[in-house]
């Protein structure tokens, strides 16, 4: 008997369906892998299994779980299996998280309702969780809380929380999104050998297919709510057989995939619906058309330049003597673990937090020195695409109020030219003009990003920090922001410093790359240079780390370490 069983699940919300008739099966011990952009259903599934749908969802078919059917049970059955039998990691940490208890407390309050522990035993088995999965303080993060950590710290929490009571069946939603390459590959690798440890069934949600590739036993690859297509992992990533897998494996960047902005464009999946007829896919060619090949940007005179830059908060120093350089039309990637200086920097760079030596110098001038109608002139030349495109816009706002703010607040005074320029951004990344009376929560993840670029180039900047600025998206929404930002710098003549975790989407992008570790400049070279003779042991780690990567795995945690511990 399969440990999961699902026949013909079916979720919809007022007649509108979320999951159209759903079959497939996991095992103890293997890793199922769910793969689609966002809105196919994937975590609609996830939550369905859990019993964490809202009230108004309908639910159909059935989900037998040791055999027994999940969506039949009484609430107080379901109950006593959610955070025991069944554990989940949730993609957002931060909203998973009880913001007004401490997270021992959050802990032990699933071991307490789950098993014969004493409150002074849950703590002490919280604590070795939090060892298990590498928090750097155990003993003192149990006081804490969730705003006090760092995302891929509330990430390793949500995941202590999820294995607390040796679940039969985990469900890990998006786990390793927020992570940066290093702590996803131990995630993994934890993950991993707690499904061998403990015989659980893993059931792995994510657009990441090389985290699928190297995991996974078994994709299913879904898209408006259907499972398209079914393989073993091999089988799917060698002969897709759906055009739809086709195209996200042509859209992804992995380790094994040595492309780059100058050569091609990245593939992107078009999906053409109409009424009464099959869905039909397709893929762009990857090709540029004629007279669009990007322009190399070497030897253009710097346009930034930071020199020996020291800063950091209260008597702690984030960055230490920081030197680098921008140049014109060029794109420059900062690469490095969470914690390193990334975002300290591009604050710094913007003026949101002052340097305490050293200079930043824009077009020749130190911008430490400008104030008044200098400074509005500066900041209207440096703008900033944001990582979460859900935060970063206001939900009370249209899209037309939200850029016309940002036109007005820098005196472009005159509403016709104003509605004009609203317009043609519009055009220029790709949105219906209608969009502007809309809201935020009425676009996709990959469209409000699409709205936040439109909100930085709107006052037409000569440089623009992006700040992981597709580490949200899925594969095909992510290739199509990436494409339209080199289509940009084309056309605007933009530089950008784009900062991100995810050392392949950087080797593709950037001109440049830069390597940051403890708030220092390790390594500089191009993506050919550093990806085949990365000279720092700092950079060869982050590139070991890649999924799909040809290195050694991490070093193994310790797992059956715990299980000693607390006498499992």
């Amino acid at each position: 008997m399969s440990l999961l069983d699902v026949r013909g699940l079916r979720v919809s919300y007022d007649n509108a369906d979320a999951v159209k008739d759903l079959s497939f099966t996991l095992q103890a011990g293997e890793t199922l892998a769910l793969v689609g952009e966002s809105g196919c259903g994937k975590s609609t599934t996830a939550l369905a299994l859990m019993g964490l749908l809202p009230d108004n969802a309908q639910l159909g078919g059935q989900v037998l779980f040791e055999g027994q059917d999940l969506l039949s049970i009484a609430p107080r059955q379901m109950r006593q299996l959610q955070g025991n039998a069944l554990g989940m990691i949730f993609q957002d940490p931060l909203s998973s998280l009880n913001p007004v208890l401490t997270l021992g407390e959050q802990v032990a309050e699933n071991l307490l309702a789950h098993t014969d522990l004493t409150r002074r035993q849950a703590w002490k088995r919280a604590e070795e969780l939090f060892a298990l999965v590498q928090l750097p303080r155990p003993a003192a993060h149990l006081r804490e809380y969730p705003q006090h950590l760092s995302g891929g710290q509330r990430q390793r929490v949500v995941i202590a929380m999820a294995i607390a009571c040796q679940p039969r069946l985990l469900i890990a939603d998006e786990p390793t999104t927020a992570l940066d390459v290093s702590v996803q590959a131990q995630i993994l690798e934890l993950l991993a050998r707690l499904r061998g440890e403990l015989g659980m069934g893993l059931l792995l949600i994510t657009h990441d297919l090389g985290v699928v590739g190297q995991h996974a036993d078994r994709v299913i690859v879904m898209h408006d709510g259907h499972a398209l297509e079914s393989q073993p992992t091999r089988a799917l990533i060698d002969r897709p057989q759906h055009p739809y897998s086709r195209g996200l494996l042509q859209a992804s960047l992995g380790a094994e995939h040595d492309q780059h902005y100058l050569n091609n464009r990245l593939a992107e999946i078009n999906i053409e619906r109409q009424p009464g007829q099959a869905t039909r896919y397709s893929v762009n060619s990857s090709h540029y058309g004629p007279g669009r090949k990007p322009r190399a940007p070497a030897g253009n005179p710097a346009l930034l330049k930071v020199s020996d830059l020291t800063t950091g908060y209260g008597d702690s120093t984030v960055l230490n003597r920081i030197s680098l350089e921008v140049g014109e039309r060029e794109s420059v990637g900062l690469v490095g673990e969470s914690g390193c200086g990334k975002s300290t920097l591009s604050r710094t760079l913007l003026r949101l937090l002052p340097a305490r030596s050293g200079t930043v110098e824009f077009d020749g001038r130190d911008i430490a020195s400008l104030a008044g109608e200098e400074l509005l002139g500066w900041r209207r030349q440096v703008q900033m695409i944001f990582q979460d495109p859900y935060a970063a816009l206001n939900p009370r706002h249209s899209v037309e109020t939200i850029l016309d703010r940002v036109q007005r607040l820098h005196g472009q005074n005159d509403p016709g030219q104003r509605q004009q320029a609203r317009l043609a951004m519009l055009d220029a990344v790709g949105l219906a003009r209608s969009s502007l009376a809309r809201l935020p929560h009425q676009f996709s993840g990959g469209q409000r990003q699409r709205i936040g670029i439109a909100r930085a180039l709107i006052l037409k900047p000569r440089l623009v920090i992006c700040d992981e600025p597709v580490s949200a998206l899925d594969v095909s929404t992510q290739a199509q922001i990436l494409n339209l930002l080199v289509e940009l710098r084309e056309e605007l003549g933009l530089s950008y410093l784009f900062i991100s975790h995810d050392l392949s989407v950087v080797r593709y992008f950037a001109d440049r790359i830069l390597v940051m570790e403890q708030g220092q400049i390790v390594e500089q070279a191009t993506p050919h240079t550093l990806w085949h003779s990365p000279r720092h042991p700092y950079t060869r780690r982050l590139l070991a780390a890649i999924p799909g990567a040809a290195a050694p795995s991490p070093p193994p945690l310790p797992v059956s370490g715990l299980r000693f511990a607390v006498g499992w």
